[in-house]
């Protein structure tokens, strides 16, 4: 039999054309599996995209309400302290919203209801304090009335008692002019000494302790470094003070002037120039009139805002003094 050569080199290429076949059937099936699979990924991230665009709408549009309904309740007389802990949060959620990766609105539907309910019961409190006030202003008018009336028979009663012993009106009315002075002048005496008695905290400092309890000091701290604040100062030597129980109220003021509270972990209303003043925390000491060191220690749960806070406390009506605070 004679050999050929030709013929088996015609059977290497047919050989060699049939594997390089099942390799460009295999490479085209990874293709094509790789294609639907960044074809579904892509898909995945549009709806992403277009949720966390909603949502962050919808949270923009209930800070634009909040903001709304606590100028609105300001003006009403009514107390904001939960709005503007609601706005804080709001603003928080927002931020760390934007941050978070592989957003899913579902996590994010219970917060965004809870916020409208809240929107609604402050719709409800808003037309309250419009009754009330129109109430108010209705028994005001009438009130009005009654005074200027009785002013007018004052005024007649006065006229006619001149008209008949002006000499002896003169007198009188010199001898009222005299006990209101003595008795204005007794008032300012008094309370100056009871200012003077008030007590006055010096040597303020504050610290910021980190989540590993590492403490810093120098009065400006980055805000993942601040877990903890520890505020320490010493009561002034004052003779005029009491030594009995007293109660120091600290409040934390952030850049905006908001006060840092949490009513569920002991904050509370305090009575200052006749209104009722939110506080961070508060402490009872005994007063030992010996330069004594006072301490607070205040966590907040949650991250402080970046900008200058103040620091203020507070005692029997006083303020007792103040420091600040940065947070970077």
């Amino acid at each position: 039999m004679e050999y050929n050569p030709n013929r088996k080199s015609e059977q290497k290429l047919k050989i060699a054309i049939g594997v390089l076949s099942v390799l460009v059937g295999i490479l085209g099936f990874l293709y094509f599996r790789e294609r639907q699979q960044n074809h579904k990924q892509t898909e995945v991230s549009n709806v992403q995209a277009r949720e966390l665009l909603q949502a962050n709408i919808k949270l923009d549009s209930i800070s634009s309400q909040l903001s709304s309904k606590i100028i609105e309740i300001k003006r009403l007389g009514g107390n904001v302290e939960e709005l503007m802990r609601v706005k804080t949060q709001l603003e928080a959620d927002k931020i760390a919203m934007n941050k978070m990766g592989g957003f899913s609105m579902k996590k994010y539907e219970s917060k965004i209801r809870n916020y409208v309910a809240l929107l609604s019961k402050k719709d409800q409190e808003i037309a309250a304090l419009k009754r009330e006030n129109g109430v108010l202003v209705a028994q005001n008018d009438s009130l009005n009335k009654q005074t200027q009336s009785l002013l007018e028979g004052i005024s007649f009663a006065q006229k006619a008692l001149s008209d008949s012993n002006g000499a002896f009106s003169m007198k009188a009315k010199d001898l009222a002019d005299r006990n209101r002075e003595a008795e204005l002048r007794n008032r300012e005496l008094s309370d100056k000494v009871i200012q003077a008695a008030a007590m006055r905290a010096e040597n303020i400092n504050i610290y910021a302790i980190s989540s590993k309890g590492k403490e810093a000091d120098g009065g400006s701290y980055k805000a993942k470094r601040v877990d903890k604040i520890r505020v320490s100062f010493h009561l002034q030597e004052n003779d005029l003070t009491e030594k009995d129980q007293k109660i120091i109220y600290l409040r934390i003021l952030e850049p905006s002037g908001a006060t840092v509270a949490d009513m569920a972990t002991g904050s509370g209303t305090f009575p200052y120039k006749a209104k009722e003043t939110t506080y961070t925390a508060k402490q009872r000491i005994i007063f030992d009139n010996k330069n004594q060191l006072v301490e607070f220690v205040y966590s907040r749960g949650m991250p402080y805002k970046e900008g200058k806070h103040v620091i203020e406390l507070y005692s029997e009506g006083y303020r007792i003094g103040e420091g600040i605070f940065e947070v970077k």
